[in-house]
């Protein structure tokens, strides 16, 4: 059983910081999506992809994963890019 830790990142529609200090565990898929025959939705037999578990620590996390036996990778967050402008660069 494999998964997942990242860390949640702030949404360009999102104004503030909630969440975004959260440790998520996410499993990775283990059956392959398939199309069903009469809708064409795709799905699979595997559910444990729909549990996502949030942590306050990356640390209380491995924890976790580490008690449950579960093999873990770690994504790292990826840094902010400010774009820094004056309001008169929005009429050059």
């Amino acid at each position: 059983m494999a998964a997942r830790i990242f860390q949640r990142v702030k949404s360009s529609t999102q104004s503030g910081r909630a969440h975004t200090r959260q440790w998520t565990l996410e499993h990775e898929r283990s059956d392959p999506q398939r199309a069903d025959p009469l809708t064409g939705w795709p799905g699979s037999r595997d559910t444990k992809t729909q549990v996502k578990l949030s942590f306050d620590s990356l640390e209380a996390a491995k924890a976790y994963a580490q008690r449950e036996g579960i093999d873990v990778h770690i994504v790292a967050a990826p840094l902010p890019k400010l774009k820094l402008q004056t309001y008169a660069d929005n009429f050059r």
